[in-house]
């Protein structure tokens, strides 16, 4: 079992009048809004606070990639990536993922994922993503091409990283004649690899095929996610191997007080920052993005969050955030990582506006008083079964 202190770095300053005039916190926002100086506060507060992570004894830490947004004001995950690689030591770091349609050529993924993974000295997670819908529309990419963009794509990384070069590559969306990435990952044959899903079936199939790792995404009930870890089982079984533990992993907001009522009190705000002004906008499904069976699964089950999710009873049933004190969240945890039966374990420690503060003291509780006892259950279970 691995945890891991995952970081949207959002915007955490919107006008008060957000909800009545703006449409969406992606790629449409006007960017007059955003302020640098704060910017630079924020960027280096929430590097911080990664750094910690490894101090606080986490396995890894995670950063992602948005566009033009302020759910998350991180476009270029692996620069944050490079400076972990340097500020830490031991800590894993996530990097999930680079939206793989976005690059042009896709051998620049092959070679910053590379560059991280010598940096690091062999600690990096891969993450490789299609990207999420907004984004399409802010690189006015062909929505239809998504799925075989990213497919091309992803293969062609895996192979500049296990295939002597220089090699061609003529494929649908790229052609090249040198195919020869210089530096070449550290980890051999190459960086493990996650691919973060939001229920899309096609994107289970294709991670089971290939023996990678499949991370359930926040913002579904319980019962979503477990359908989906069910499937990717299934899907791994029809390609004739049974899924590990560590190839699943589940992104969650932890918030952790004193007692559950002090959680509540401190962290609630925030959660209904995020979830009525962060994630406004999120529900764009471009034409073509995705197949029609897998759009409708998903629409439905986000729309379920952010349309009916308005009390804590709701979360707390759902699953969708772990509030409370370190016993209410050590038992909640122990029993959706039983229930999911995930290896990997993605905390959203800061979310919306949580300030410095509270986000320390979150973690710092997270880390004394429910990481120690997961562990042991978990080391436990796993030598049974062993």
């Amino acid at each position: 079992m691995q945890f891991f202190a995952f970081h949207l770095m959002p915007w955490d300053r919107l006008p008060a009048d957000f909800s009545t005039r703006y449409k969406s916190a992606w790629t449409t926002l006007p960017n007059a809004l955003y302020e640098p100086q704060h910017g630079h506060e924020l960027y280096n507060r929430f590097l911080d606070e990664l750094v910690l992570a490894e101090d606080l004894g986490f396995d890894g830490v995670c950063v992602n990639e948005h566009h033009q947004s302020a759910y998350g004001t991180v476009p270029s995950p692996n620069l944050m990536g490079a400076i972990l690689a340097r500020q830490t030591s031991r800590v894993k770091i996530a990097v999930i993922g680079n939206a793989l349609p976005l690059y042009n050529p896709p051998t620049r993924v092959a070679e910053e994922f590379a560059m991280l993974d010598v940096i690091s000295g062999g600690r990096l997670i891969a993450g490789m993503v299609v990207g999420g819908g907004p984004e399409y529309y802010s690189f006015s990419i062909n929505p239809t091409q998504a799925r075989s963009l990213y497919a091309e794509a992803f293969d062609l990384i895996v192979r500049a990283w296990t295939e002597p070069g220089p090699f061609e590559h003529y494929g649908e969306h790229w052609q090249l004649r040198y195919v020869n990435p210089w530096p070449r990952p550290l980890q051999q044959p190459h960086p493990t690899i996650w691919v973060p899903g939001a229920g899309s079936q096609e994107t289970i199939d294709f991670v089971a095929q290939r023996h990678y790792g499949y991370m359930g995404i926040p913002y579904f009930h319980r019962e979503f996610l477990q359908k989906n870890f069910d499937s990717f089982r299934t899907s791994c079984q029809k390609n004739g191997y049974t899924a590990d533990p560590e190839q699943l992993g589940w992104l969650c907001p932890i918030y952790v007080a004193e007692t559950d009522a002090q959680a509540w009190a401190e962290y609630e705000s925030h959660l209904w920052f995020f979830v009525q002004n962060l994630l406004k906008g999120l529900l764009v499904f471009p034409p073509g993005y995705t197949s029609v069976r897998s759009l409708a699964r998903i629409n439905k089950a986000l729309t379920r969050f952010m349309s009916n999710c308005r009390t804590r009873e709701e979360i707390e049933e759902g699953s969708y955030a772990i509030v409370g004190s370190p016993a209410t969240v050590r038992e909640k945890l122990t029993e959706q990582i039983e229930r999911l039966g995930i290896g990997n374990l993605l905390g959203l420690f800061q979310l919306g506006t949580l300030p410095a503060d509270l986000t320390r003291r979150n973690m710092q509780l997270f880390a004394e008083e429910v990481l120690p006892a997961l562990r042991r259950r978990f080391a436990v279970e796993l030598a049974a079964v062993g």
